[in-house]
């Protein structure tokens, strides 16, 4: 149960994830020069997923935090701006943000809205037969693109499932020897909004 929230306004918001960093290349903010905005009612299926899988825990966390927030007459789908709220249970503030979306271009010439952190809002949404507002990035530096490709087929690519399987490969990352360089560290600038899976990428996969 939620015990009490505030509401994060929508400058705010982006002015934060404007400090984003890289964890590599001498850690620049990769959205200091970007456009960052809200885009409302975006069908969930427009959205590219690059992570072969979603929990199954996680989208029912969503839709739970939904109800518990439909009460408090919130829509979590409808977000200008973010939540930080608190369970009766940890006691610990939590971000709960909309999904970031990176305007890429991919290696076969698709320009697609790639979804960068945020597959088990965007799932979550489309079980629930929602529309949900995103995060915008666009004009990324060529030079910093998101660390994972696009999944070829979408989301008939995206497996669910209630435990990672061992050596289940998350996703088809950039630089197989160095994957975690392009990686946004979100977490620096809204602590919890990134939660750590469990490690299931193959050996010669290298961070």
């Amino acid at each position: 149960m939620i015990s009490d929230f505030k509401v994060i306004p929508e400058a705010e918001l982006l002015e934060r994830l404007k400090k984003t960093r890289l964890q590599g290349f001498g850690r620049p903010c990769v959205y200091e020069h970007s456009e960052l905005s809200i885009v409302e009612a975006v069908a969930p299926r427009e959205l590219a997923p690059a992570q072969r899988f979603v929990l199954g825990s996680g989208v029912r966390a969503i839709a739970d935090l939904a109800g518990e927030f439909q009460i408090r007459g919130m829509d979590i789908f409808e977000l200008r701006g973010g939540i930080l709220f608190t369970t009766e249970d940890s006691g610990e503030r939590i971000p709960f943000i909309p999904p970031v979306i990176e305007e890429s271009l991919e290696p076969d010439g698709r320009q697609v809205w790639l979804i960068n952190d945020g597959i088990h809002r965007v799932y979550a949404a489309m079980k629930m037969g929602r529309r949900l507002n995103v995060i915008l990035a666009r004009g990324v530096p060529k030079e910093y693109p998101y660390y994972a490709y696009a999944l070829p087929n979408g989301w008939d690519d995206v497996q669910e499932f209630e435990e990672l399987p061992d050596g289940f490969q998350k996703k088809t990352y950039r630089d197989p020897n160095g994957y975690k360089a392009l990686f946004r560290d979100f977490n620096e600038v809204l602590p919890g909004v990134q939660k750590q899976r469990k490690q299931t990428n193959p050996a010669h996969l290298k961070p």
